[in-house]
Parts: structure tokens; sequence; C-alpha cells
């Protein structure tokens, strides 16, 4: 396990329960406009720190060229380990307390500090592709409770590989670009012989995190398990948004559609699997063990990450929590979603997103769907002022947070936060 170095620390002013210590540095994407050019940016604090003035100025120098001006980040994920690496240590060294060249420097730091308040936040990656994967036991148990029998809510294939889905990435977009337009389509009442055309009446967070890859494999070339991680560039918080209604009548027999495709929600800013490797964590046990090619040799194979979501009405000035989980309950790990979506021979590239799956934890407190904390809508959820919800309302704020801590050393994700609106108005008869 990587050891966290509590000497380090910076020139700039960071509040203790701040996610961007110096021991994160996650990378995002900015502009100082709406509009405005788009360059690589690292948080600190509650400032970014403008990657592409230290690469034009000489101190930010990696193998094969500039890669920090540039509307995303594939470029410089594409370059390889040793310049993430190489990366992380010059902007800790630059940012350091005991490093007087972008401290003492005036000039400097007004060319390449910005508040994040002053800047806008744009996706970090251009991503090919997206797979959300259904990775936690315990939400896979609670669905299946539900819909199906409660003596076997999982299905036979669920204990022996990671299940999912091929998403929909062209509605993969970063917290704060959009809000949500309540998704309309095909609902079945149970007291109706055909389905009806109508606004989603069940729209539903999902807690989720993703990974972001990092190197490719070729077409029919798997990625083996004790590579995978070699694979993995760093993770964001993410919203799967869910009509549920919709979802129940399409998913059989293919599986999620539309009740997916209308908002995938992600943070501005990708943790790095450096800044994370201090708070591994060993998975749940895996009852049967895995097939050999999912077995990975170290028990450390997850991350503890707490995890929250809140609901904010439009009508409130305080969200209420509504559910806290940990990443470390996933059942499945992220090298062995990436080792199983390869084993077929599938491509994956730079960027690529992939999604863990609703998060749940063991208790009606830590789920992480109002699926499940409202219980199918049988057990209303009152929020502070009293108003009740069993799914999302028209004006209400998802909050989903996210950060690991130990030894006093904070590194976290920051927020998705994402208002819904009402359906658009459809006029078939104009």
């Amino acid at each position: 396990m990587s050891m966290i170095d509590k000497n380090l620390t910076s020139f700039i002013d960071i509040a203790s329960d701040s996610d961007f210590s110096i021991h994160n540095l996650p990378y995002g994407v900015f502009s100082d406009t709406a509009e405005g050019k788009r360059r690589a940016g690292v948080a600190i604090g509650d400032h970014v720190v403008d990657l592409s003035v230290l690469e034009e100025k000489g101190l930010l120098k990696l193998e094969g060229g500039s890669y920090f001006d540039q509307p995303t980040l594939n470029a410089f994920i594409e370059s390889g380990r040793d310049n993430w690496t190489q990366a992380r240590s010059t902007i800790q060294t630059l940012l350091s307390a005991d490093n007087e060249t972008l401290r003492d420097n005036q000039e400097l730091q007004s060319a390449a500090l910005f508040k994040q308040a002053d800047v806008t936040m744009h996706l970090p990656v251009h991503v090919p592709g997206y797979t959300d994967f259904y990775s936690s036991k315990e939400h896979a148990t609670n669905v299946g409770t539900m819909f199906r029998d409660p003596n076997n809510a999982l299905l036979p294939n669920w204990t022996e590989m990671p299940v999912g889905y091929n998403g929909r990435a062209s509605t993969v977009f970063v917290s704060g670009e959009a809000d949500i337009v309540r998704p309309s389509g095909q609902l079945k009442p149970n007291d109706s012989e055909r389905p009806i055309f109508s606004a989603c009446k069940r729209l539903d967070f999902e807690l989720e995190m993703a990974f972001i890859v990092g190197k490719p494999n070729k077409i029919g070339e798997p990625i083996a398990i004790e590579n995978a991680w070699d694979h993995i560039f760093g993770m964001v918080l993410f919203n799967d948004w869910s009509a549920r209604d919709i979802q129940k009548w399409e998913y059989v027999p293919l599986g999620p559609f539309n009740a997916k495709t209308f908002a995938s929600e992600i943070s501005p800013w990708i943790v790095t699997m450096d800044a994370l490797a201090p708070f591994k964590a060993e998975l749940p046990t895996q009852d049967p063990q895995p097939l050999a090619y999912l077995r990975e040799k170290k028990p450390e194979s997850s991350f503890d990450i707490n995890l929250s979501v809140a609901i904010l009405p439009e009508s409130a000035d305080t969200a209420t929590v509504v559910g806290e989980t940990n990443f470390k309950y996933m059942y499945w790990s992220m090298a062995q979603q990436l080792t199983h979506h390869t084993i077929a021979g599938c491509k994956v590239e730079v960027g690529d997103m992939m999604g863990s799956g609703t998060i749940s934890g063991p208790t009606p407190e830590s789920y992480g769907s109002m699926l499940e904390i409202a219980w199918n809508a049988t057990k209303p959820v009152t929020l502070e002022g009293g108003e009740t919800r069993t799914f999302i309302e028209d004006g209400d704020t998802v909050i989903m947070k996210g950060y690991s801590e130990k030894d006093g050393i904070r590194v976290g994700f920051g927020e998705v936060r994402g208002k819904v609106l009402p359906a658009l108005d459809f006029n078939f008869d104009a």
C-alpha cells in the first residue's frame, strides 16, 4: 500500500475539509468563460492550476511533446504511465510549500492560478465508449427481491461474472453542463393492455463511480487480469440517471435502452489511481471463486471511498442526505470488470468510461438509489422541511459527493449536482 507523506504541504491555503489537497491533484478541463479556450488543469484547494501555462513556461516537461493546451485529456492519458507519474511528481513539487518557483513568483501565479468559482468546467475526456456494470451485490439483491423471487434474488450468472451493458457515450456530460430534462417514452400501466406515451413518473438517481480507461488494447487481444490495473487512469463520481417505469417496460428481453440514454452525469475532476493508492481496501469475499481469468492475486483490489447522495427540493434551502455508502462494498473490482469486458476480444479506447453500477451497502441507510431507499415507492422518505419523496420530482437537485480520508489526509471528488426540469411538451397532433 502506498504511504501518505503527511509532511507534504502546499503554499496555497487549503481548508482541512477540502477534497483537493496536494495529495490529490485531480485532472480536469476548464475555460475562463463558458465559450472560452479549453485547457487542462488540476484542482488544489479552491483553485485550478492551468497546466498549459506551466508547460509553456518549461516547468512541466513530459516525454513526447505538449499535452495540456488541449480541450481534452486524451492525448496526455494516452502518452502513458511514465508521463502520468512524472506530471504528478512535478506538479506536487511546484505546489509544495518549500519550493519557491511558483510560491515566490506572483506574475506566474496570476497567469496559472484561477479560482474554481470563476471558471467553467468541461467534460475532461472525449468518451469514445461507455459501459455500465451491475456490480453491487446488495443492490442486485434488493432489485431481485423487489421484482423477482426474494429467495432467488440473484440470477445464476451474477456471482460468476461482472454483468454489464453498453450505454450511450454521447449523453455522458459533466456536472454543471446541463440540467436533467425529465425523459418521456413508453410506459406500461398495470391496468392497461397496451403501453402509453408519457413523461417518466419514476425518475431515479443511481449513486455510482466510474473509471476512465488509460491504455487501449487491440481487437481480439483481451486484457489479462494481471495487467488490468495498468489500463486504468483514474475515477470520477457518476450519477446514472434512470427512468424506472420506462425501464420496466423495455428491459425484457434486451436490457436497458431509453431508460438510461438521456443523462449520464460525471464529476469534473478525474482522481488518479496514484492519488487513491493509499486508500486501497479488500474486496468482499467472492463465492464461488471466480473462474481463473478473473482471479486477482492481491486481495486489496477495492478502495475505501465514502459516498453520499442528497436531495434539494426547489422550495428548500437545505439538502437532505438520503443515502451514505462506500465503494468498498462493490463485489467485482474494476480490474475484473475490464478484463471481463475484453475477454471476447472487445477493443477499449483511451477515455472509455466504465460505470460501477449502483453502489449500495448492507443497510437501508446505505442504499444508492431511490428505488431501494423508498423500496419501490412503498416507504416514502421525509426531507428537511417535511416534504416526502418516493422518486425524484421536477425542481429537485440531486447532489452526490465522495472522498477518501486517512491519517488526516483527504482525497475527494468534489460533487455531481443535477437539477431536474419538466419533460418536454410533445404535441403529436400538430
